[in-house]
C-alpha cells in the first residue's frame, strides 16, 4: 500500500456524482482523483424513502457523518437516528445499512480505512463477494416496508 505524499485539494466542480450499482443512490467520491489506497471518502445523497446496500467490511472501520438532514443507520439488529452533525463509527465485520425514512433529502459524508482495494473497480482479483454481502444486499430495512426501492430501469 503506497502512502499519499503532499497534498491535493477537491473542489466541489471536480467531483463526480453518480448512482450507486446496486442500489441507484447518487454518491461521489472524493479520493478517486488522488488514488489514494489508504482511505475511502465518499458523499451519499439518499432520496426521500430510499435505501443503501446492507453490507459489511472486512478490514474497514467506517465513520458517517450526516451533514444534512436526519440520518437512520442501521447496525446489526439496532436502528440509530443521527441528527444532522452527528456520526456514528462502525467496525469491521458488522452489519450496516443506511437509509432514509423521511420525506427530505439526507447527505451523508461517509469515511471508511483501511481502504479494501480488492473490492475496487480495476482490482487484479475477483473478490468473494459474499464476505461483504453475506445475505441480500439489496433487501430495506422494516422502516421501509411496503417501498419500491431500488428504482427500476
Amino acid at each position: 500500500m503506497k502512502m499519499f505524499q503532499g497534498y491535493q485539494l477537491i473542489a466541489p466542480d471536480d467531483l463526480h456524482w453518480r448512482p450507486s450499482n446496486l442500489m441507484k443512490i447518487p454518491n461521489a467520491d472524493y479520493l478517486e482523483r488522488t488514488g489514494s489506497e489508504n482511505l475511502g471518502v465518499r458523499l451519499w445523497r439518499l432520496p426521500p424513502k430510499s435505501a443503501n446496500t446492507l453490507h459489511k467490511h472486512l478490514r474497514a472501520e467506517e465513520f458517517y457523518f450526516v451533514l444534512e438532514g436526519t440520518g437512520r443507520l442501521r447496525v446489526g439488529d439496532e436502528t440509530l437516528t443521527v441528527p444532522r452533525y452527528g456520526g456514528v463509527l462502525v467496525g469491521p465485520n458488522q452489519l450496516r445499512q443506511v437509509f432514509n425514512d423521511t420525506n427530505a433529502e439526507v447527505l451523508w459524508l461517509i469515511i471508511g480505512a483501511p481502504e479494501e482495494l480488492e473490492f475496487l473497480p480495476g482490482a487484479k482479483t475477483k473478490p468473494d463477494l459474499s464476505l461483504i454481502y453475506p445475505t441480500d444486499p439489496t433487501q430495506l430495512p422494516k422502516e421501509l416496508a411496503g417501498v419500491n426501492w431500488p428504482p427500476k430501469g
